[in-house]
């Protein structure tokens, strides 16, 4: 039951995150707000995440996870109030930032709550709960396209009323479990190789989001161009789950090439067909790259000194996907789409440069 809840809690999370999209659009027209605020607008959560990884970290090492999902949720509650009650970018604003550091904060919740709960099964739940928030991605855009801009943030604050109302329910675990910081677990081979994967995983996620829809747009439509990323979250989150029972380094390579070949040719390409094997190869990359890259930052450092080496983690991810769009957007507009794959390709030799630090390094269990 416990599981099952954190799955259901990480889709919301990420439906939290991809609601947004269609909802812009009724934003900019109620409020005359251009491209750029709206564009400060996303991005606003972004950095309410970073701000909420080390928040969660924090409260992690005085409580337990389940306190820390349950205030998260508290700030996910207060942001889609805003966008319920308020008509102005002045409370649209703060109302995305509280909702992107609750967001920070249920990532960090719900993986410890896997940590404390599943001893010896940690890499698997994990995986697990990557493979919600592909589903999660998929739900979000189709919450938001309900119309208007309070109901879709209705609708999304029933569901985070009903999780938290069974987080409750579950409670904390009985055995308390507590878990430790260690700042040279950061000059790790381990937690640089993990880093350089998530990196790589959020560079391609960002360019695949950014610039190449702009490409997909010269032969698509715009429900030709949902119905490419619906198939890619859903690869993604299959085999983020299919990666779970594999060994991380292998998963990690594998993803990095595949990655790096699936903006390269959806870049390069005009071919409808091609962008569909696009879409799958991206879908295998990024959640096959997300899992390698999570199960050898718990290889390398281990569940017990991991709170400071997980939140420095994920803001890496938050980092590489804010400024993802930016250099997707401006190698295409220096040198064209075909350039495109450059992006994943200078990142992949930052990963394989980690792998050749690592070879001394020998993988534990996980």
């Amino acid at each position: 039951m416990a599981y099952l809840v954190l799955l259901a809690l990480a889709a919301l999370d990420s439906a939290g995150y991809s609601i947004i999209a269609p909802v812009v659009p009724e934003i900019g027209d109620s409020t005359g707000a251009g491209p750029a605020l709206m564009g400060a607008l996303v991005a606003s959560f972004a950095v309410g995440q970073m701000i909420g990884y080390p928040l969660a970290g924090r409260l992690l090492q005085r409580k337990h996870a389940v306190a820390v999902l349950l205030a998260s949720l508290g700030l996910v509650v207060v942001g889609d109030l805003g966008f319920i009650l308020g008509e102005s970018l002045g409370v649209y604003f703060p109302s995305r930032l509280l909702q992107g550091i609750g967001a920070g904060g249920l990532w960090i919740g719900t993986s410890f709550a896997v940590l404390e709960r599943y001893p010896g099964e940690e890499y698997r739940r994990l995986t697990g709960i990557l493979a919600a928030y592909g589903v999660g991605s998929i739900a979000g855009p189709a919450i938001g396209g309900i119309g208007g801009i309070g109901g879709p943030f209705a609708i999304h604050l029933v569901l985070v009323t009903a999780i938290a109302l069974a987080l409750v329910a579950i409670g904390a675990p009985k055995e308390p479990v507590k878990f430790g910081s260690d700042r040279a677990a950061l000059r790790t081979p381990g937690f640089v190789l993990a880093s350089a994967g998530i990196l790589m995983v959020a560079l391609t996620l960002g360019t695949f989001d950014g610039p190449l829809p702009l490409h997909f747009a010269e032969q698509l439509s715009q429900a030709e161009i949902a119905a490419l990323y619906v198939l890619a979250a859903l690869v993604s989150s299959v085999c983020a789950t299919l990666a779970g029972r594999m060994s991380p380094r292998p998963v990690l390579a594998f993803s990095t090439v595949v990655m790096t070949l699936a903006v390269s040719l959806g870049g390069l390409t005009e071919m409808v067909g091609l962008w569909i094997l696009v879409a799958v190869l991206a879908g295998v990359g990024v959640g096959a790259g997300e899992s390698g890259a999570l199960g050898v930052l718990l290889e390398s450092i281990g569940v017990q000194r991991i709170v400071l080496a997980m939140v420095v983690w994920s803001q890496v991810w938050a980092v590489g996907y804010l400024v993802g769009p930016a250099i997707g957007g401006g190698v295409a507009e220096a040198f064209g789409y075909g350039a495109l794959g450059l992006v994943p390709l200078a990142a992949s030799v930052l990963v394989f440069a980690g792998f050749a630090r690592l070879r001394s390094e020998p993988a534990a269990s996980v």
